[in-house]
């Protein structure tokens, strides 16, 4: 394919793909290639992911042009060495099979460093204040009363009024009894009607109105009957700050919200990029089924020399 006056070639293709098919087969088996998911072949789904992904590095090489960034002597120094290091792994019938050479696989680590760092330059910025609120990690236990069916083929069927109005009664008079003192988690394995009885979860995870109750609980504190589509729920807080978890989904919201920044820039770059793709070469594209390709070191080697 071409991005502008970016080209993929074939050969770069079938090193990216090959070494990802091989790291699959190496962990889930030569099997995974007969399953599908949401009725896409695993086979597939990894094409369109390694074409995805090299056309996000020949993408942000020319957006680190446009930005000014470039490698510096040192990374183009790393990149060669991790190239022919790499290069030196391949045998005569895998360099003959995938169509490579030491210059392309050079090539190809100075474009993903060059993605990377340009990367990194358009998100230097991005450093939002996240609370501990925005990223608190609670764990509650809840008992469930539901207001629906399912059938045997999973078909769900809403209550009918009077059988919702039967259900929040039970609700009511469960709620009273963990009032009175009841011990809950007996309560939990009596009534509820749900697949877990607790959880721990940051906000943004769960339905409105449960997130909203539980977020307001002290520790050991009972809800209201809290409404759901899903029926009448009864909450207890166990924990109202998990700090380990907290700490971690800081990190991650950090990460989310600099993609988002670096995506508002990406997307409206490549949006102005004229790209052609080669259907006919890409349906060519196949998967290696030779026993002496078995390569699967291009991206370990390439982390060894540009672990960030």
């Amino acid at each position: 394919f071409k991005i502008e006056s970016e080209v993929c070639t074939r050969a770069e293709v079938m090193l990216y793909l090959t070494n990802m098919q091989n790291v699959y087969e190496g962990i889930y088996g030569e099997e995974i290639w007969n399953t599908q998911a949401d009725g896409v072949s695993i086979q597939d789904s990894l094409k369109e992911t390694v074409l995805a992904r090299i056309s996000r590095v020949k993408g942000l090489k020319l957006l680190a042009e446009e930005e000014g960034v470039s490698l510096n002597k040192e990374e183009r120094d790393k990149a060669e060495q991790a190239g022919k290091e790499y290069f030196k792994t391949l045998s005569d019938e895998e360099i003959e099979i995938l169509g490579v050479t030491e210059d392309l696989v050079i090539a190809m680590y100075e474009e993903y460093a060059l993605a990377d760092k340009v990367y990194h330059y358009l998100i230097q910025d991005v450093n939002p204040e996240i609370s501990d609120d925005d990223a608190r990690t609670i764990t509650v236990s809840h008992i469930l009363i539901r207001t629906f069916h399912v059938d045997t083929n999973g078909k769900v069927t809403p209550y009918s009024e009077a059988a919702k109005e039967e259900a929040l009664q039970r609700a009511t008079e469960i709620l009273q009894l963990a009032r009175d003192g009841e011990n809950f988690e007996q309560l939990v394995l009596t009534y509820n009607e749900d697949v877990n009885g607790s959880l721990s979860f940051r906000k943004g995870e769960m339905p409105a109105a449960y997130e909203e109750a539980a977020f307001n609980l002290a520790t050991d504190e009972i809800s209201q009957i809290v409404e759901t589509e899903y029926g009448y729920y009864i909450i207890k807080c166990i924990s109202t700050l998990d700090r380990e978890q907290t700490d971690r989904n800081k990190e991650k919201i950090m990460e989310q919200r600099k993609e988002e920044a670096f995506s508002a820039i990406y997307d409206e770059f490549v949006l102005t990029q004229i790209r052609n793709l080669n259907d006919e070469l890409w349906e060519q594209v196949q998967f290696v089924h030779e026993e002496k390709c078995t390569t699967t070191t291009f991206f370990d080697v390439y982390n060894r020399y540009f672990d960030n």
